[in-house]
């Protein structure tokens, strides 16, 4: 269930608070053990991009996660990013 009275964690923080900070590896280092560029992990970490599937799958196999996990991060972001649509009626048949 997605909380209502917040935006969830944007997946770049949860990268570098769960992942990179407590491995002591730098954002630099992780751009080139990815071989991506640093620009597209920096800007994954302030929230300026997102998850692509690319993207889940080097994070997963680099940090032993899913593809699944980085992904369900970034839907959870961007569906509590936005308010939901009002005044639209349930389509009933």
């Amino acid at each position: 269930m997605l909380p209502t009275n917040r935006t969830t964690t944007h997946p770049g923080q949860i990268l570098l608070l769960e992942y990179l900070e407590p491995l002591g590896v730098s954002q630099a280092e992780f751009a080139r053990h990815l071989g991506v560029s640093i620009q597209r992990i920096n800007e994954l970490i302030r929230g300026k991009r997102g998850v692509t599937p690319e993207t889940a799958w080097l994070l997963s196999a680099s940090l032993g996660t899913t593809p699944e996990f980085w992904m369900n991060l970034q839907i959870s972001y961007e569906l509590t990013s936005v308010d939901p649509p009002k005044g639209i009626k349930r389509l009933v048949a």
